[in-house]
């Protein structure tokens, strides 16, 4: 039966079948091979949206797609502006920085992309930088959104892995500051060797915050959020719907840029974003419930456990099968199956399972820069106006940064553990 599933998996995604339907159409062939009632699907697709912690995400979504229109991401570009706006590539710095702040309130990569590369790409073509090079900062700098909490796959490996969600919130702080950093020197480094000057305004004190005090209700978001969560007033879930009416108050009565006629819109391009996500979530938590119970788990230990019993050889692997999947999967698919399928066999090993959770996490989202999927890629070439070939060759220094930080941070587990554990005393 794992044959059949992973067989059809494999067959229906190579035919160019959307990532879901994939996933049910396998589970489906395989309880049809196993003369299993086929309502298993149906009963695992319900349940699996049935559970108050995920009715987080699509606050969240929602929140983000309201801030974008209130004028929340345009003033968080200001502030970064105003900062790094005048170094070599400053810009691109500007951009993950923003990248940066904005991922603090969305809780996705996609949104993140959208809202911080849909106002500072067309700044960055309009000062002489290449399209491709900026397609690729944005797309990587927008792939935070779901490292630097909130983060909506976090949200979902905490149900499926029965881990704590304000846990694995704190424990991307550092990491998620870490990859920011480290996509800044990338940016740096491309931008001096191509030429890519800063915006030739000295940096003002003044300036800068005149900037600050005019985004403080932008930049009080995340404080308001994430504050709210740590100091134990609200759950993550009842955080998200704290950021709603905040983002809809700021919008509509503060900044003044969102209108009740934008509303509707706000709430139907955030509806048909919850139900991709939904309709992925319920069959690949049918599919992760179909492979435990034919113990495919306990048969992925016993082969890893042939190879190696060192957890950091393990945790290698594993880095390089998410940085495979990552093509073709994904990223809340890539989080519902291989939590049941690989948390068993690290936690064997001793690994913690935040720490594994902060990898699986940094995985998936090497994900959203790699084609085919590759959903940061497509959005920021939409808006730079520039090919998928291009933007996937540009981003290639950045992703390599990026799995640069997975590899400190899976030799170094301290450096996801470390918040965790201080604030746990």
């Amino acid at each position: 039966m794992p044959a059949i599933l992973g067989i059809a998996l494999v067959v229906t995604m190579l035919l160019g079948v959307p990532i879901a339907i994939a996933i049910g159409v396998s589970t489906m062939a395989a309880l049809m091979a196993g003369g299993i009632p086929t309502t298993f699907l149906a009963q695992g697709a319900f349940t699996s949206v049935d559970n108050f912690p995920l009715m987080a995400v699509p606050f969240f979504i929602l929140a983000g797609t309201l801030m974008e229109t209130g004028g929340l991401s345009q003033r968080i570009v200001n502030v970064a502006s105003r900062l790094m706006g005048n170094v070599t590539g400053g810009l691109a710095i500007v951009t993950v920085m923003a990248c940066m702040f904005f991922a603090a309130i969305s809780g996705s990569g996609p949104a993140t992309v959208a809202a911080i590369g849909g106002i500072i790409i067309p700044s960055m073509i309009k000062r002489g930088y290449g399209r491709d090079y900026a397609g690729a900062v944005a797309s990587s700098g927008g792939s935070l959104g779901i490292l630097i909490p909130p983060s909506i796959p976090m949200i979902v490996y905490g149900i499926v892995g029965n881990v704590s969600i304000s846990s694995m919130f704190i424990a991307g702080i550092i990491p998620g500051i870490l990859v920011g950093l480290a996509l800044m020197l990338v940016s740096y480094i491309i931008a001096r060797k191509r030429g890519y000057t800063g915006s030739g305004e000295k940096f003002s004190l003044a300036e800068l915050g005149k900037a600050v005090w005019e985004a403080k209700w932008a930049l009080f978001a995340p404080i308001l959020i994430l504050g709210g969560i740590y100091g134990g007033i609200f759950t993550p879930t009842e955080s998200a719907v704290v950021a709603v009416v905040y983002g809809m108050i700021v919008g509509l009565f503060i900044y003044k840029e969102l209108t009740w006629k934008d509303l509707p819109k706000c709430f139907i391009n955030a509806a048909l974003t919850v139900g991709a996500v939904m309709i992925i979530l319920g069959t690949s938590t049918a599919f992760g419930r179909l492979i435990t119970m034919y113990q495919v788990p306990q048969a992925v230990a016993s082969l890893i456990g042939g190879i190696s019993q060192n957890k950091y050889v393990v945790l290698m692997l594993v880095n390089f099968l998410f940085l495979i999947t990552g093509t073709f999967m994904e990223t809340l698919s890539q989080v519902i199956i291989f939590t049941p399928l690989l948390l068993p066999v690290v936690t064997s090993l001793g690994v913690d399972p935040i720490h594994f959770g902060i990898l699986l996490v940094m995985g998936a989202e090497i994900g959203f820069l790699t084609p085919p999927l590759g959903v940061n890629l497509f959005v920021a070439t939409g808006i730079a106006k520039v090919s998928l070939e291009e933007v996937s060759k540009a981003v290639i220094p950045f992703i390599i940064a990026l799995f640069a930080v997975i590899v400190l941070i899976t030799f170094v587990p301290q450096i996801a553990l470390f918040l965790p554990q201080v604030l746990a005393k």
